[in-house]
């Protein structure tokens, strides 16, 4: 019994214009949402939908915990994917990386950070656009992430983990200690739905014996339930469509 990966969801300023940012830069499609935000649909280079909700935060100085690494083929397809990133609103974003690093980091309109990954990298090798959600976090959070979702190991290394869907698809990766400081809530978390045989309340007891805890973000009285994995990452377990 495990939940799946529903969405990575975005706090957004503008989920429309942030949905029309990155349904361009994917090619994806939009669909219908059952919980009110913007939703993109999942194709097979992610295996899971984008989802943006309205949140009049604004994201701040502090880098978020996970990004998008987009991967490329060739040098001219990595500099397309900049190109087309940039003619739709994104811009160029320094997070002190070194000139003479191949990948080129880049924001969203709303200063979310992803990089687009120089061809020849294996990590992303067949993974479809969005090859990994590369994520500051530690060893123990990657084993809970495989244990909830059913998701194996694939890199397992210098307290390094990331694991993948058995369909394939986006890797998830943590980069181990040190793991930078949670100031606020993350701009972007998972949001989980219980799989076919289960619902809510046991998913939530389940993840509760896997490392997980409930929390209190202000949320009220909803029909989904807001936890926190060991790194202190948000996420949401929802009802099923």
């Amino acid at each position: 019994m495990a939940v799946e990966l529903y969405a990575l969801t975005f706090d957004a300023n503008d989920p429309r214009r942030l949905a029309d940012f990155w349904a361009g830069v994917l090619d994806l499609q939009e669909g219908d949402d059952p919980y009110g935000a913007v939703s993109l649909l999942p194709n097979p280079g992610t295996g899971f939908r984008l989802r943006f909700q309205d949140n009049p935060r604004a994201k701040g100085v502090h880098q978020n915990r996970a990004h998008f690494d987009l991967a490329s083929a060739s040098l001219d397809e990595q500099q397309a994917t900049v190109d087309r990133v940039l003619r739709l609103g994104g811009r160029h974003y320094d997070v002190g990386q070194l000139p003479e690093e191949e990948h080129v980091v880049l924001a969203d309109p709303e200063d979310n950070e992803f990089c687009v990954i120089e061809a020849g990298n294996g990590f992303l090798a067949g993974c479809g656009l969005v090859g990994a959600l590369s994520s500051d976090g530690s060893q123990a959070t990657g084993y809970f992430w495989s244990r909830a979702l059913g998701w194996p190991l694939v890199w397992d290394q210098d307290e390094e983990t990331a694991i993948q869907s058995p369909q394939g698809g986006s890797k998830i990766s943590w980069g181990g200690p040190p793991v930078a400081p949670k100031p606020v809530k993350n701009r972007i978390h998972h949001d989980l739905v219980p799989s076919t045989d289960s619902d809510v309340a046991d998913e939530v007891e389940r993840l509760v014996s896997l490392g997980a805890r409930r929390i209190d973000i202000g949320q009220g009285h909803v029909d989904w339930v807001v936890m926190a994995d060991p790194d202190d990452n948000e996420f949401c377990v929802l009802p099923r469509p």
